[in-house]
């Protein structure tokens, strides 16, 4: 795979130079390395060290034969490098004199600690370039035939993660609110506190039935999908057996993946509704 693939040229002339000393902040993707952008690739050809999160996959880092890869993952519940740690590693490397490439699942900037990083090289005057990714809430739902966003559905979508700085539930969400102000809900890392979740949204008003679904390592060849009801969620995960990373949905979206799971048409499956919003009206007429 690293010696058959070669970066086009670039649509400005050269690709950026990763120079001594920078540290580029860059997102990997949900997990597919065919996710990643051309600039991530650029990175991962010039660095001099590569330090990756618990979501990046091993594939991606043969695209950096040169670097040393240096594992900083956090994972709910394992031993993981300590924030501070790994930012200041960050700084050492650079003003070391490193090309120094950051890789961070999904997008940095998306539930990612990526400002904080960020902000920690700047104070100590180390210079950075930032290099989106697509997130999991986007790019995982795309994988799982669910759009984030459909016109006969939702005018909005409100990303949240499932716990806060301490591991624990978010306490300080306002769960009416949510519930009340978008019609998708897109939930990172919540697994472990689902039912937390689901009996806050259903004390809100959110109906029983709501179509919910959670996405199990997204783009991935381990990706499994479960399709459930809110009421139903908790309950589902635990007799499920998924296990994280995984990204839950609530919302009338979901229904769309009847229709819309196309890695399942790909392998000769037929769609199990073709209308499933109930429209009754082909899809091309507003």
């Amino acid at each position: 795979m690293t010696d058959s693939l070669t970066l086009p040229a670039g649509p400005m002339g050269e690709w950026p130079e990763l120079l001594p000393g920078w540290v580029w902040l860059c997102g990997a993707g949900p997990g597919d390395p065919g996710l990643l952008t051309i600039h991530a690739l650029n990175a991962l050809r010039q660095a001099d060290v590569v330090i990756y999160d618990a979501l990046v996959q091993e594939a991606i880092l043969d695209w950096a034969p040169q670097a040393e890869h240096v594992y900083a993952g956090k994972r709910g519940g394992k031993p993981s490098a300590k924030q501070r740690d790994i930012s200041l590693r960050l700084v050492d490397l650079a003003k070391a004199g490193k090309r120094v490439l950051r890789l961070k699942g999904g997008d940095p900037f998306v539930f990612g600690r990526g400002g904080e990083e960020a902000q920690t090289l700047i104070q100590h005057g180390v210079p950075v370039r930032i290099i989106p990714g697509i997130s999991a809430g986007i790019g995982g739902l795309a994988y799982a035939g669910i759009p984030v966003t459909h016109r006969d559905v939702n005018q909005s979508v409100t990303f949240i993660t499932g716990h806060d700085q301490t591991g624990e539930a978010t306490a300080s969400l306002n769960w009416k609110a949510i519930a009340e102000g978008a019609q998708v809900l897109v939930i990172y890392m919540g697994m472990k506190h689902a039912e937390h979740i689901a009996n806050a949204l259903l004390d809100a008003g959110r109906p029983a039935d709501e179509p919910a679904a959670v996405v199990s390592s997204a783009t991935t060849p381990d990706q499994q999908v479960l399709e459930t009801t809110l009421g139903r969620l908790a309950g589902d995960i635990a007799a499920s057996g998924l296990e994280p990373p995984a990204i839950l949905c609530i919302g009338r979206s979901v229904l769309m993946r009847q229709v819309l799971d196309w890695q399942a048409l790909m392998n000769g499956e037929t769609p199990r509704d073709l209308d499933p919003l109930g429209r009754g009206l082909p899809a091309e007429v507003s």
